[in-house]
């Protein structure tokens, strides 16, 4: 995977010490490094001390990002003293990509005129004029922090999630194989709205896609490859052969579509003519599309996509579509998160097994092969939504943990038990608001991230929980 690359940025003010930026310089380029990320640092001959005092060496330093555009996915600001904000600006109103704002604290005992650095003030000054200027940033707790420290680094790697949340959802496409079941009016969109956030819908009728199935031959190579894949990815040993062919040319074909219209998510029809027609389900390919990094929902349902992808970019870990299904027990705050069985692999406990929709199988045994089985693992989780209404993209975030409690054996598809705090006050506001049945989930304690880039960046609305 490529390393994120930070551009770095100096401020500094002519009487406060310069004499503490060289140091900076030094202290900053090794945190960024040790924290697993690369940087792009211009020369420090570029300006009189290595920083930004002036609007002059502002409009250097931009000229400087001019000719590295594109090579960079952040900006880290930072202030080793109190920094001349109008040199900030003119250096970075035109970066174009996030930028965190970092303010070195003071020491006790190092407070005299020749190293008091008073940056606590600067990073106020400097985000009073961004905030009038229109310059979006980021300033993250603490107020002020030293590099290299355990808090920076925290601070460094929220950052990064923030960057790729950010500029990954600035643009991107989905692809719709089929359109919305009528049974499932919870999961309309509109695509006017969402094309007015860069958010593109490419759509294409079942019709289509049961063509292309139909192209492929049983012995084709694609299809005995795929389908080795996919018996090496879960547990197969169950689906008759013919079955097993289907399902890996449809997996085929979806890579296919991926591929030629350059897809960033799909969404998925998944019944009921591919059970009717194909004789499957499709829940085991999108669980490998996830595990393999491509989001992939179902039942047409491009909202939860959208959350999808923003966690999959934050987390750079799969994610996955579930339902608020049961409850469990009389445990208020406990509930039970469930999906037939397109959850990815590497979120389970275990390898899962690939069966016969239960549900499809009740009027049609046989005609549901693909529901991947099994249970969600224990992990601290994110779970989050959107919707379209009145023009607007809509998002709620919280966060919670998949516990290790035990869901009893006949309760079939994919499904975890996981704890959220106030979950009945949560799931009353979802209701009066008009969310659906459906939210995402992914791995670990992420909310404050999407709120940054979704709320700061990105221009969505958010609804609090």
């Amino acid at each position: 995977m490529k390393k994120q690359v930070f551009a770095l940025y100096f401020g500094n003010r002519g009487f406060f010490p310069e004499s503490l930026i060289g140091t900076a310089r030094e202290e900053m380029s090794r945190a960024v490094k040790e924290a697993g990320y690369d940087f792009l640092m211009p020369p420090a001959e570029m300006t009189r001390y290595g920083a930004v005092e002036s609007r002059a060496e502002g409009r250097a330093y931009a000229e400087w990002l001019r000719e590295h555009e594109g090579e960079y996915d952040g900006v880290i600001l930072s202030l080793p003293n109190f920094g001349d904000e109008n040199g900030a600006v003119a250096a970075l109103q035109d970066a174009g990509k996030p930028i965190l704002i970092q303010a070195y604290p003071d020491e006790i005992g190092k407070m005299d005129f020749e190293h008091r650095r008073d940056a606590y003030c600067g990073k106020f000054s400097i985000e009073d004029v961004f905030h009038q200027y229109g310059i979006k940033y980021t300033a993250l707790a603490p107020h002020v922090v030293h590099p290299l420290t355990s808090e920076f680094r925290q601070n460094l790697n929220d950052f990064a999630a923030i960057c790729r949340v950010a500029n990954g959802m600035k643009r991107f496409s989905i692809g719709i194989l089929g359109a919305r079941t009528s049974k499932f009016k919870t999961v309309r969109y509109d695509e006017i709205t969402l094309q007015k956030y860069g958010i593109s819908c490419e759509t294409f009728d079942l019709s289509e896609v049961f063509c292309r199935i139909d192209q492929y031959a049983d012995d084709d190579e694609k299809v005995k490859q795929r389908a080795e894949y996919l018996k090496d990815y879960t547990d197969f040993s169950l689906v008759p052969e013919d079955k097993m062919s289907t399902l890996a040319k449809l997996s085929v074909v979806i890579d296919d579509y991926i591929e030629e219209y350059k897809l960033d998510c799909v969404t998925i029809r998944c019944w009921d003519e591919m059970h009717e027609i194909l004789g499957i389900a499709p829940c085991v390919l999108l669980s490998e599309l996830n595990d393999r990094g491509i989001v992939a929902s179902c039942e047409i349902d491009l909202c939860s996509a959208i959350n999808m992808y923003s966690m999959a970019l934050a987390s750079e870990k799969p994610t996955a579509c579930v339902d608020w299904n049961n409850n469990y027990g009389d445990d208020p705050d406990k509930v039970i998160l469930f999906h037939c069985g397109s959850t990815a692999q590497s979120l389970m406990k275990g390898k899962g097994t690939v069966t016969d929709h239960k549900m499809f199988a009740k009027g049609c045994p046989g005609c549901g092969w693909g529901s991947n089985e099994g249970r969600i693992a224990a992990f601290p989780m994110t779970f989050s939504n959107c919707k379209t209404e009145n023009g607007k993209l809509t998002f709620y975030m919280g966060e919670g943990e998949f516990t290790d409690d035990e869901i009893e054996k006949e309760f079939f598809g994919c499904g975890g038990v996981a704890v959220i705090d106030d979950l009945q006050k949560k799931l009353l506001k979802l209701g009066r608001e008009g969310f659906r049945h459906h939210t995402v989930v992914g791995v670990g304690h992420m909310a404050k991230i999407l709120d940054e880039a979704f709320r700061y960046y990105l221009g969505y609305d958010i609804m609090e929980l």
